[in-house]
């Protein structure tokens, strides 16, 4: 009898035990974490966030190959909104490690130190909350993370919009504004 592959789920999981040996905590940010705050929406990967400089996220791939896992590093440059990201793909799919070290730090340390949620029971995997997801996608830009802010908010109607503008003016970041606007068009 062949043995099954490991799932995408399975692998993220074992990703971040050898993150957390590596003393790098780690959220899932992206479609899965939309999906964990009632947004489903189609994805092929799974999205980590971390904070590593470059020399943390060099030792990560080498570790991960050790571990067997293929992975491809794209390193960052001057233009690069993103710290770095490693690709780690296999039977499994995609999980992207994404670095926001020198980028945008604050959104993830202060996810880390916020709201506890996991992707299951006894899970390693945190999801970012929903503030921090939010500031992340307005850092990405563009019509796609405005989309899924509004859709986010739409299906999250408890979520302190209050408390959101301040997280997002405390980051510095712009077009929380219009997206509220676009929401009480549409909603």
């Amino acid at each position: 009898m062949q043995e099954e592959a490991p799932t995408n789920l399975q692998v993220a999981e074992w990703i971040a035990r050898i993150l957390a040996d590596s003393r790098i905590p780690v959220l899932v940010i992206g479609a899965v974490a939309l999906a964990a705050h009632r947004f489903v929406r189609f994805t092929e990967d799974i999205d980590l966030g971390v904070i590593a400089d470059l020399a943390r996220m060099r030792s990560l791939v080498e570790s991960l190959r050790e571990e067997g896992y293929h992975t491809e590093f794209h390193e960052p440059d001057g233009e690069d909104p993103l710290g770095g990201v490693i690709d780690v793909s296999g039977p499994f799919g995609l999980i992207q490690i994404i670095s926001f070290d020198d980028r945008f730090p604050a959104a993830i340390r202060d996810a880390l130190e916020g709201e506890d949620i996991r992707i299951r029971p006894g899970s390693m995997l945190r999801i970012i909350p929903i503030p921090q997801l939010v500031a992340l996608k307005l850092y990405a830009g563009g019509w796609k993370s405005h989309s899924d802010i509004v859709e986010l908010l739409r299906r999250n109607p408890e979520v302190d919009l209050n408390d959101l503008r301040e997280t997002c003016s405390r980051y510095r970041l712009r077009g929380l504004d219009k997206i509220l606007e676009d929401l009480q068009g549409n909603g």
